[in-house]
């Protein structure tokens, strides 16, 4: 009884420090809500520690293919992140058009994009460590790696 315990214990510890590890880094959330016949609705919520973790799965062939498309934009997209962290919490693009409304924005170290438009709406938050994580992995898979 004794050893059982020691083994629940061992493995509902490990569950936590796994769920701790997992969501420290925050969320990726997608919503996409589509209003006209047969319109779809996704909602996703994905620890944002997962993305980068998943990228270890992608077989080398296909990020050396990734990374040598994206090989240009890495050092833009670097200074991009670098200096979005620096603005935790602006509004860089707000676009209204009569019943359009685009919104760009940081917020508390994540990158945030608005879309509502009347057929469909849009809404994405990714944190922006997650995105720096990304392109360090692209870039570690490429020409000269």
């Amino acid at each position: 009884m004794i050893l059982l315990a020691k083994a629940a214990l061992t493995v509902g510890g490990t569950l936590v420090l796994a769920g701790a590890y997992t969501m420290r880094e925050g969320v990726i959330r997608i919503d996409v809500d589509e209003y006209r016949a047969g319109g779809s609705h996704v909602h996703m919520w994905v620890p944002a520690a997962a993305v980068p973790m998943a990228l270890h799965f992608v077989p080398d062939k296909h990020m050396r293919h990734v990374s040598h498309d994206a090989c240009q934009a890495m050092p833009i997209l670097h200074a991009i992140v670098k200096e979005l962290k620096k603005y935790p919490d602006t509004e860089f693009v707000e676009v209204d058009d009569h019943d359009q409304h685009v919104r760009i924005r940081t917020q508390g170290g994540r990158l945030q994009i608005d879309v509502d438009a009347p057929d469909q709406k849009v809404h994405v938050l990714c944190p922006l460590s997650t995105i720096e994580d990304v392109a360090i992995q692209i870039e570690q898979h490429g020409p000269a790696a």
